[in-house]
């Protein structure tokens, strides 16, 4: 059974009643993603398909999918106009991206839209919040949103990958081909394996961890929060070392180490530096950093940027892998990951009739909303930026 197959079966009778009584024709503008290096895209053709099947008109960027081996074909099979401008993309009243919205497309929102994106907290700036709250959107952030669990499932998603994925980079970094040590991360019969440490016991360290137990790899994991470390025991259901972050031990761990990720996640935005470049000089030549946590700065003090394009260097002998965007290298798996949740989302605003009625009844989606109507919503990037925000429940009270 297909997916959309799948959603559809999850409908009851008395929901495709109410559908019909109810529907109302959404317009979904999908662009290509203008930011540096982003190669995902925010609906598969799957996604467009099932949606277009509801009765919904999607629009699509040509050259959108592209990126996530998803040609323009696959959008219009699915149902999608292939639009050649930017601007025709975004005459629609939802639009549905991965990277929060660059300056060339800011210009061309439209009054009272509706955005579906990232936000990067990181990186974005109280003008980028003044421009959508002039022009009253309704903006959406991946981050904020939540499940029927109250769980986060695009962040979730996304840090899955990102844990798997930095295993299968560290283990590439490793081999002859690309002047590593020239050993096999997991070793074989009589040979011992190599050696991970993991820095942060969260859901990213929680999958690097998986994929370095199933290539065989020995692991070690440092985290400062006992309860954090207690559940990737539990959920991995393997016996593996863990320690708080105790300067002594992670260095004795470290220089013993073939592959070391950062995976430590800050609430505050900055990640604080765990790894001091004198420790990084201790380990082993031909080793190799993953910092995942680059995005908010980097967990190694001798962590810096790079790109897709030049992904590492070498610093005191240690091979540096610092891209803040993992998932994108592997865009089509995060592409479904990311439509996966979204699709659901879309159906829903069509089941309730408009998007303030689906708000109202989930409680998860509406969490996510941080500008409603050009009215801030979100009081951390109130306080942040000092603009007055207004609870969305509040907004939400005058509308019932």
């Amino acid at each position: 059974m297909t997916y959309p197959e799948i959603l559809q079966s999850t409908v009851t009778q008395e929901e495709r009643v109410l559908v019909q009584q109810r529907k109302q024709q959404l317009f979904i503008g999908v662009p290509k993603e203008a930011h540096f290096q982003e190669n995902r895209v925010a609906l598969t053709p799957e996604s467009v398909a099932l949606l277009v099947n509801n009765g919904h008109k999607i629009v699509v960027e040509t050259g959108a999918g592209k990126n996530a081996n998803f040609t323009d074909r696959d959008f219009s099979e699915a149902g999608a106009e292939i639009a050649y401008t930017t601007k025709r993309v975004f005459e629609a009243n939802i639009i549905v991206k991965v990277a929060p919205l660059a300056l060339n497309e800011m210009v061309h929102t439209q009054l009272n839209q509706i955005i579906f994106s990232a936000l990067h907290l990181p990186t974005v700036g109280k003008n980028y919040l003044e421009a959508l709250m002039q022009r009253k959107i309704t903006a959406l952030a991946y981050e904020y949103l939540k499940d029927e669990a109250g769980a986060y499932p695009i962040v979730r998603a996304i840090s899955e990958i990102a844990g798997n994925a930095s295993l299968l980079i560290a283990a590439e970094y490793l081999s002859r081909t690309n002047n590593g040590q020239g050993l096999l991360l997991g070793g074989i019969s009589g040979v011992p394996p190599a050696r991970v440490v993991i820095l942060g016991a969260g859901v990213v360290g929680e999958f690097a961890t998986r994929t370095a137990l199933g290539l065989g790899a020995e692991v070690r994991v440092f985290d400062n929060s006992i309860y954090k470390l207690m559940r990737l025991q539990n959920n991995v259901n393997v016996r593996v070392f863990t320690s708080i972050i105790n300067p002594n031990t992670l260095l004795n761990e470290l220089k013993h180490a073939d592959v070391a990720i950062g995976a430590i996640h800050s609430g505050a935005g900055r990640t604080p530096t765990i790894v001091t470049e004198e420790m990084v000089s201790q380990m082993r030549p031909g080793s190799v950093i993953v910092d995942v946590s680059i995005d908010q700065g980097g967990c190694f003090e001798t962590s810096k940027i790079t790109t897709h394009e030049h992904p590492v260097f070498v610093k005191h002998g240690v091979t540096h892998y610092c891209v803040p965007n993992i998932p994108s290298r592997v865009s089509k798996t995060a592409s479904s990951a990311l439509s996966h949740v979204l699709t659901p989302i879309l159906l829903k605003a069509e089941r309730y009739g408009n998007l303030d009625a689906m708000l109202i009844n989930n409680p998860g989606t509406r969490f996510g909303i941080y500008i409603y109507k050009g009215a801030l919503t979100n009081k951390h990037l109130g306080s942040r930026f000092d603009i007055a925000f207004t609870p969305i429940d509040l907004l939400m009270t005058s509308i019932q």
